[in-house]
C-alpha cells in the first residue's frame, strides 16, 4: 500500500469515527423522538461502515 493510499484510509476512518461520535452526542440531546430515532440509525450505520473498513484492512 503506498503512503497516498494509507493516508486516505486512515481519513476515512477518521471521518466514520467521527460522524458515530456526533451521532452518539447528539441522538441523547434531541428531543424530537423520530429526529432522534433517525440519528441513532445514522450512529448504526456508521459504526457498520467503519467496521467494514476495519474488516478490508
Amino acid at each position: 500500500m503506498t503512503s497516498k493510499e494509507l493516508l486516505y484510509v486512515e481519513d476515512a476512518l477518521g471521518h466514520e469515527k467521527f460522524m458515530k461520535s456526533c451521532c452518539c452526542k447528539s441522538s441523547g440531546k434531541i428531543q424530537d423522538a423520530t429526529l432522534s430515532n433517525y440519528v441513532k440509525e445514522l450512529e448504526t450505520k456508521h459504526n457498520d461502515i467503519l467496521n467494514s473498513f476495519l474488516n478490508l484492512l
